[in-house]
C-alpha cells in the first residue's frame, strides 16, 4: 500500500468513526461537536484537499470530501436548531441570567460564577457557544474608517467577560458603559447576568446594528447601543466602565478624562483589558485594585480615588 492509499485509508476510518458516534448527534454534547468538526475541517478536508493537489482529483477522493462535508453540514443543523430553541426559551424567560447560567453548564460544563483569573490566551468553545447563541446575523463589514489611533476590533473573550461579572458585584442601581462595544456581546451578558443598565458605545454604524438587532432577538431590557465617537459622550451616568483597548494615544487620554469628570462627583470602577491597561494604571486618579498591570491578557480592576480629594 502507498502512502496515499493509507492516507485515503485513515480518512476513511476518521469519517466512518465520526459518522457512528452516536454521542456526536445528541444536543448537550456541544464541546464534542465543536471538536469533531474542527478535525474534520483540518485534519480530514484538509489532507483530502492536499492529496487533489498532488494526485488530481479523482472518484474516490472526489466522494469523500463529499461525505465529508454532509458530516460537518449534519451536524452544524444540529447546533443550529439548538441554538434557535435556546434563543427562543431565553426570548419569553424573565430571569434570563439563571436562565443562561443553567444553559452553558448544561451543554458546557462550566460554572460561568466560577471563572477566575487565568493568564489563558485567545478563545475557547465558551466563546463559539456565546457566539451561536446571541445571534444568527452575519458579521458586517466595517462601513466607516477608522481615526488613526482607534484600534482594530477583536471581541473580549467570554471568560474575561464573566470573570468581570464575578469580581464586579454589579448592584441594581449600577449603570454600565462598555467603551468601544463592537458587536454588543459585553453589554448583553452585562445585561443578561445582572438585569443593570447597560450601555454599549460604538463607532461603527454596522456593529452598532448588529448588536442592536442582537438584543431585539433575545427580548433583552435596559440595553442602549450607541453609534457615537467615545470621546463626545455623556457618561454622567455611569458607576462601572469596560474598555478592551478600542483605541490608544490620545483619543484613549481624552475619554479617560471624561471619565475623570465622572469620578469627580462619585466613585466609578473602570476594568480594562489589553494593552491599555498599562497606560490607564498610570494615571494617578485611578487606583488599580488587581496586581501590577503588566499582562495584557488579564483583567483589570480600577477604583476612582475619593473623589473629593481629585
Amino acid at each position: 500500500m502507498n502512502i496515499s492509499a493509507m492516507i485515503i485509508s485513515d480518512i476513511q476510518s476518521d469519517i466512518l468513526t465520526a459518522e457512528i458516534n452516536k454521542a456526536l448527534y445528541e444536543r448537550t454534547n456541544f464541546n464534542m461537536r465543536v471538536e469533531t468538526l474542527d478535525f474534520i475541517d483540518f485534519h480530514v478536508i484538509g489532507r483530502i484537499e492536499s492529496l487533489i493537489q498532488k494526485e488530481n482529483l479523482n472518484e474516490e477522493l472526489g466522494l469523500l470530501r463529499t461525505r465529508a462535508i454532509n458530516l460537518m453540514i449534519e451536524l452544524k443543523k444540529i447546533d443550529s436548531d439548538l441554538f434557535q430553541q435556546l434563543r427562543q426559551q431565553i426570548r419569553i424567560v424573565n430571569d434570563k441570567g439563571l436562565l443562561l447560567k443553567e444553559i452553558i453548564f448544561k451543554y458546557l460544563g462550566t460554572d460561568i460564577t466560577a471563572i477566575e483569573q487565568s493568564h489563558k490566551v485567545g478563545y475557547d468553545n465558551l466563546d463559539i457557544f456565546i457566539n451561536e447563541l446571541f445571534s444568527i446575523q452575519i458579521i458586517p463589514e466595517p462601513t466607516k474608517d477608522k481615526e488613526p489611533e482607534m484600534v482594530f476590533y477583536q471581541k473580549t473573550p467570554a471568560r474575561i467577560i464573566f470573570e468581570m461579572l464575578g469580581v464586579a458585584k454589579i448592584k441594581p442601581d449600577d449603570v454600565f458603559f462598555d467603551v468601544g462595544s463592537g458587536l454588543g456581546q459585553v453589554v448583553i451578558l452585562v445585561n443578561m447576568i445582572t438585569g443593570v443598565s447597560a450601555n454599549g458605545i460604538e463607532y461603527e454604524p454596522a456593529y452598532c446594528e448588529y448588536a442592536k438587532q442582537s438584543a431585539s432577538e433575545l427580548n433583552l431590557s435596559n440595553v442602549s447601543f450607541i453609534n457615537e465617537d467615545a470621546r463626545n459622550m455623556d457618561y454622567s451616568e455611569g458607576t462601572v466602565f469596560f474598555l478592551y483597548t478600542p483605541f490608544e494615544g490620545k483619543m484613549l487620554q481624552e475619554v479617560m478624562r471624561l471619565l475623570q469628570k465622572v469620578a469627580q462627583k462619585k466613585g466609578i470602577r473602570v476594568f480594562t483589558y489589553g494593552p491599555c491597561s498599562i497606560l490607564i494604571a498610570q494615571l494617578n486618579w485611578l487606583s488599580c485594585l488587581t496586581e501590577k498591570p503588566d499582562n495584557f491578557n488579564r483583567l483589570y480592576e480600577f477604583r476612582s480615588v475619593i473623589h473629593e480629594n481629585i
